[in-house]
């Protein structure tokens, strides 16, 4: 297995059936959440803007010379748009001066069902992004897709604190 692969496929992750792009968030999620409560949303913001890089190369060399630029087995791009998914929810615990280690579970619990919601739907700039079908554009829906979750979840938690918890 060459490094590309390796971490396009997410250390293997994206080699479990069925769904290796579930399993790729679900992944993306329990590390976040570790990488949170170590250094809070300043580490996972970090870690955020090295995998984003990190995830066009290595999806790039995974599929190069590959008919197929988005096959299953590549999950680096859930990652990077899972944890983008997380940053919305966890800054909103940094900035409401939460211990690290504290992420309730609706944050995270919404942030990776939005995530999944327009990963598979694909709606506006997601399905444009993977209609490309070039390394690229697998990473881009995937970043769309975390965009959307994470400004879905704060309105759903909005809509929670500010409306239904009245």
């Amino acid at each position: 297995m060459t490094l590309p692969r390796l971490i396009a496929t997410w250390f293997g992750t994206g080699l479990l059936r069925p769904a290796p792009g579930t399993w790729g968030s679900a992944v993306a999620v329990a590390l976040g959440l570790v990488i949170h409560g170590i250094g809070h949303f300043p580490l996972l913001l970090a870690a955020t803007i090295l995998v984003i890089p990190l995830g066009f190369w290595a999806t790039a060399g995974a599929v190069a010379g590959q008919a197929d630029k988005d096959p299953s087995e590549i999950v680096i791009d859930e990652v990077a748009g899972q944890w983008i998914a997380l940053l919305f929810p966890s800054a909103g615990f940094w900035w409401a001066g939460l211990d690290s280690w504290h992420f309730p579970w609706p944050g995270w619990v919404a942030a990776f069902l939005f995530f999944r919601l327009f990963d598979i739907w694909k709606p506006g700039p997601v399905g444009r992004a993977d209609r490309k079908h070039t390394a690229a554009g697998t990473m881009e829906d995937d970043l769309w897709a975390g965009l959307f979750a994470g400004v879905a979840t704060m309105i759903a938690a909005g809509l929670w604190h500010g409306v239904v918890r009245l």
